[in-house]
């Protein structure tokens, strides 16, 4: 099972927000419930020393190298692991996510955090809750990029729909009583209203998808009175009492492959029909320009690039003087903070192969 810990929209505003003068960033690949919890502890532990030796400020060090001590120290955490792990800290506070995405391992300190390789994970996330929903029976499965599927316990969760059909007939008026089909549905949706308020603490501060497994019309109902804004539009067709958690879990890895494909060719079909009016642009220096005046409202970047450099105040590119995680993460960073949408996508998937497209709000 992945232990995962993706962050939300709000968590990574947060992150982008901060800056001062000793902001750390490692990433770390990991192995998922290894054997040997020491080996992704060894790696990230090499990571730190590397980076940590470069803070120049004795307080800050000592606040930081306690920090990570701590992290390192605590066995239980490393016993439990996803893809990578991200990390993110300053002398008086630390962030850690355990991501299913596997990223490339890497270390920096700068006066902000290096957080375009977390955008990978909230872009389009690979992870995704199934809700089994059947007359007989009810489950909710986490499913992530790999590995094996895993039932989630949910306090409160309904698990039969007999008991609301054995509930005395439904009055609706003076003149009669709700029987037959049209009292039954009534049944039906009062039991899919009851899992989904079930549901609702579990799902809060989760931004990644909600696949429906039911058949008709236990499919309809349900989402006739769902409360969770990332239900996706297609479900698993069918009964899913006769569905293993595997089964489901394959059956949703190709949901979301066909959802987030579909996503993204929509989105590059709008930035081909805006290049003619000024608002589809490739050179990274309007998109710089563009990202510090707010202006940018969606981002493709390239998750595995680097332009080494720095963004001035006003906009312009110029060399970095000191550490700085980058131009398209700085770019990225202004794209949020100004309410924009970021993508951080394979370099195929950005117009004309540049390392950073971006569809504007107006032409400037």
């Amino acid at each position: 099972m992945l232990h995962t810990d993706i962050p939300t929209r709000g968590e990574i505003l947060a992150l982008a927000s901060t800056t001062g003068p000793w902001c750390v960033s490692v990433y770390t690949p990991t192995e998922a419930d290894t054997p040997t919890p020491d080996k992704n502890r060894v790696a990230f532990e090499n990571q730190v020393k590397e980076v940590l030796d470069r803070v120049t400020d004795k307080q800050a060090g000592i606040a930081l190298t306690d920090a990570f001590a701590d992290l390192v120290d605590d066995e239980d955490y490393w016993r439990f692991q996803s893809r990578t792990l991200a990390v993110h800290a300053t002398p008086t506070g630390m962030r850690t996510y355990r991501l299913p995405n596997r990223l490339e391992p890497s270390a920096t300190l700068g006066d902000r955090f290096h957080i375009k390789p977390l955008l990978r994970a909230v872009t389009f996330p690979q992870t995704a809750f199934v809700l089994a929903l059947s007359e007989n029976a009810v489950r909710l499965v986490e499913v992530a990029a790999e590995g094996p599927a895993a039932e989630v316990a949910v306090a409160g969760l309904p698990t039969d729909l007999n008991k609301y059909l054995d509930l005395p007939p439904l009055g609706r008026g003076p003149h009669g009583r709700l029987q037959g089909s049209e009292g039954r549905k009534v049944r039906v949706r009062q039991f899919c209203r009851a899992v989904d308020q079930a549901l609702r603490p579990v799902l809060a501060g989760h931004d990644i998808p909600l696949i429906l497994a039911a058949a008709e019309p236990t499919d309809s109902l349900y989402r006739s009175v769902d409360s969770y804004p990332l239900l996706l539009a297609e479900g698993i067709p069918g009964n899913p009492e006769h569905l293993s958690d595997g089964d489901l879990a394959a059956r949703a890895r190709q949901l979301l492959d066909q959802h987030y494909a579909a996503e993204l060719a929509n989105v590059r079909s709008e930035f081909e029909k805006r290049r003619s009016d000024g608002r589809g642009v490739i050179d990274l220096s309007d998109i710089a320009r563009a990202a510090t005046y707010g202006i940018v409202h969606t981002l493709f970047v390239d998750i595995d690039a680097s332009v080494p450099g720095a963004v001035t105040p006003d906009g312009a590119l110029a060399a970095a003087t000191g550490e700085a995680p980058g131009v398209l993460d700085e770019i990225s960073r202004r794209v949020l903070l100004s309410n924009g949408r970021v993508l951080a996508v394979r370099g195929d998937d950005i117009p004309d192969g540049a390392h950073a497209a971006a569809i504007l709000r107006y032409a400037p």
